[in-house]
């Protein structure tokens, strides 16, 4: 064991629950009515905690266990069987290192509400995260950071598919899986509210920017120079997305938003998550410089052309985003275009069965959307019992 890598990891593992809670539930919290914030606030908050209980039972061992097939890991360290204080993964204890991966699956399905807030059922939100997580993401995982098949030895021989932080692995696959989930609900009744609270999606992209220091910066598993790139990679992706996003507003619409600002950040930071341990900053720049235009627009294309109401732009952001980071680690040499493209082409067939399987087999269990007048008064009273805001107390 290696006490400052451990102490990096210990620090990294926090930053990444930072951005799910508070981050991510802010972020997207703000964005929609404010009859619906504590519904965002219930639905990340929820996934959080039954992410790390079924991570514990049986996630991590689909994922990291010493399966031979190259397909999954096998059960042979469900409930964190065989792993001690003293058991190591590199230079970790492999309870950090199961804790640290286990934020990755905590984030990963949260991301996917964005998709369907504001009209979504809670039975639904909490069985199709549970069943996603572990038959379609776990797997994932293995493929690619596990010894999988898609890894150095695998399909595409010595040379394996390149994931530093989760390009394939996170963003992909949520913002696939978020498009399906769109697509089977159907648009909102109102798709013309602006954000109740500009001010949360500020507050908690700025939560998000800092986690992913531990997102991408804690994957080189290491206190060293590697994971000191990757942090510096990742700061400079966002902030040029985040100015090349405002600068296209401006050119399109005449102004700049701060909401559209802040989602360049976003777009930014998913870009570089895959590429963050493989690139310098000069190609940092280049990424998002082109992030906070592509991400743009693919957000108008699903919006205005393909007519699918991916309520907070999953898809648009995280999933193009990552596929474009993945990409471009081919195109600056950092990977091959065989496996990168292979990985990508795999993958993304997979996460579309495993997702349209899932909503179908949820659907004979839960309903998928609430009530026409649930979704007209709220999810937060009807659904939760609450209000965000009680202006008469």
């Amino acid at each position: 064991m290696n006490a400052a890598d451990t102490a990096w990891i210990m620090t990294a593992t926090a930053l990444v629950l930072f951005m799910t809670l508070p981050g991510l539930a802010l972020f997207y919290g703000g964005l929609v009515r404010s009859r619906n914030v504590l519904s965002v606030f219930m639905h990340c908050y929820a996934i959080a905690c039954l992410m790390s209980v079924l991570w514990f039972l049986v996630g991590y061992s689909i994922a990291f266990g010493p399966g031979t097939s190259g397909v999954w890991g096998g059960l042979d360290k469900v409930g964190l069987n065989g792993v001690s204080i003293d058991s190591l993964a590199g230079t970790l204890p492999e309870i950090l290192f199961f804790a640290f991966q286990m934020t990755f699956a905590i984030i990963t399905p949260a991301l996917i509400v964005g998709a369907y807030v504001e009209r979504v059922g809670f039975g639904f939100v909490l069985l199709f995260s549970g069943l996603w997580m572990l038959l379609c993401y776990a797997p994932v995982v293995h493929w690619i950071w596990g010894g999988g098949f898609l890894s150095d030895g695998g399909i595409f021989g010595e040379i394996g598919v390149r994931d530093f932080a989760g390009g394939i692995v996170v963003h992909e696959t949520a913002g696939l899986a978020a498009l399906i989930i769109a697509v089977f609900l159907g648009p909102r009744l109102n798709q013309t509210t602006p954000p109740h609270n500009p001010g949360y999606v500020m507050i908690g992209a700025a939560m998000l920017w800092v986690g992913w220091f531990g997102f991408n910066g804690g994957s080189q598993l290491a206190a060293d120079g590697g994971a000191a790139m990757a942090i510096t990679v990742t700061h400079i992706s966002a902030a040029t997305a985040s100015l090349t996003w405002a600068l296209w507003e401006r050119v399109k619409f005449g102004k700049s938003s701060m909401v559209g600002l802040v989602t360049g950040t976003i777009a930014g930071l998913a870009s570089i998550t895959p590429a963050s341990g493989f690139v310098g900053p000069w190609a940092a720049l280049l990424i998002g410089a082109v992030a906070g235009v592509l991400c743009q627009e693919a957000v108008m294309l699903i919006r205005n052309k393909a007519k699918i109401d991916d309520t907070l732009d999953v898809f648009a952001v995280h999933g193009v985003g990552g596929i474009f980071g993945t990409i471009m680690i081919a195109a600056v040499g950092a990977g091959t275009w065989t496996a990168q493209l292979g990985s990508l082409a795999i993958v993304g067939v997979y996460t579309t069965v495993v997702t349209v399987a899932i909503v179908m087999g949820c659907k004979a269990f839960t309903s998928l959307r609430v009530s026409r007048e649930i979704e007209v008064g709220g999810l937060d009273l009807a659904v939760h019992g609450e209000r965000a805001y009680d202006l008469s107390n």
